[in-house]
């Protein structure tokens, strides 16, 4: 299961994390998903890693039914004042990506913004994020679309250093970082130890395949900057979009 840092840290920072600038494009984002995933209005999307739920929230403004999942209690806190606010309904669940079991058959899916893929903590990376897409696949329907975003691992790879290797802030075999999240609280900082996995495009569609998934597409995914374009070496995310198979 995700490492409970990841819990602390999100619980903690939930209240702030609409204050970020990746979150500003929320509005554009959904429109872009809307074309990309091609469901009716009245469909229903899983929103995984929903966190403060700034698509799921927009989602069902556009008549979409939406559930939304999440590791942490204070983001989905954050998603639930969100969605009185807007005057839309979304149903929201706490728990773990890689441990749940939601057979609804789900029209849609989204995982985005690195919401519980990537954030590996103490599990064993690989192992990590298979289950997590194992677990959207058996959620959605036969032929249903899946965007998913990741961080890129080739920035990673050209950003990092022989010397975070020797220390082990960087690992070249799994592509994880190993560093301290700091962040303020109106108490005071506070720093917790993470760790976090990229993939390099064909290593996460190979994940994906593995998974059970059919590969449609692979994209920049950085927030701000989505688009049907190539993933550029330096960006912070990828886009992969795939189907599970109809049969």
């Amino acid at each position: 299961m995700t490492d409970e840092v990841w819990r602390v840290f999100f619980d903690s920072y939930a209240a702030q994390y609409m204050d970020e600038s990746f979150t500003a494009d929320s509005v554009r984002e959904v429109e872009f998903l809307e074309g990309v995933l091609g469901v009716p209005a009245g469909a229903a999307i899983f929103d995984v890693g929903c966190g403060t739920g700034r698509h799921a929230v927009e989602l069902a403004g556009h008549g979409y039914r939406v559930t939304g999942l999440d590791l942490s209690a204070g983001m989905l806190a954050e998603a639930a004042k969100a969605a009185a606010h807007a005057g839309v309904e979304i149903e929201l669940i706490e728990t773990d990506a890689t441990a749940f079991s939601l057979e609804r058959g789900f029209d849609a899916a989204v995982c985005l913004c690195e919401g519980a893929f990537t954030l590996v903590g103490a599990d064993d990376p690989f192992d990590h994020d298979l289950a997590i897409l194992r677990n959207v696949l058996a959620a959605l329907k036969p032929g249903a679309p899946f965007v998913l975003t990741a961080s890129n691992g080739m920035r990673l790879i050209r950003d990092a250093t022989p010397e975070q290797v020797e220390r082990g802030a960087f690992d070249p075999l799994t592509l994880t970082q190993s560093y301290d999240m700091e962040w303020e609280t109106p108490d005071g900082p506070h720093s917790v130890p993470v760790r976090e996995r990229g993939y390099v495009p064909s290593e996460l569609a190979l994940l994906c395949r593995m998974a059970g998934f059919d590969v449609e597409h692979v994209w920049g995914g950085t927030a701000g900057a989505w688009g049907r374009r190539p993933v550029d070496l330096d960006e912070w995310e990828i886009m992969v979009v795939v189907r599970k198979p109809a049969g």
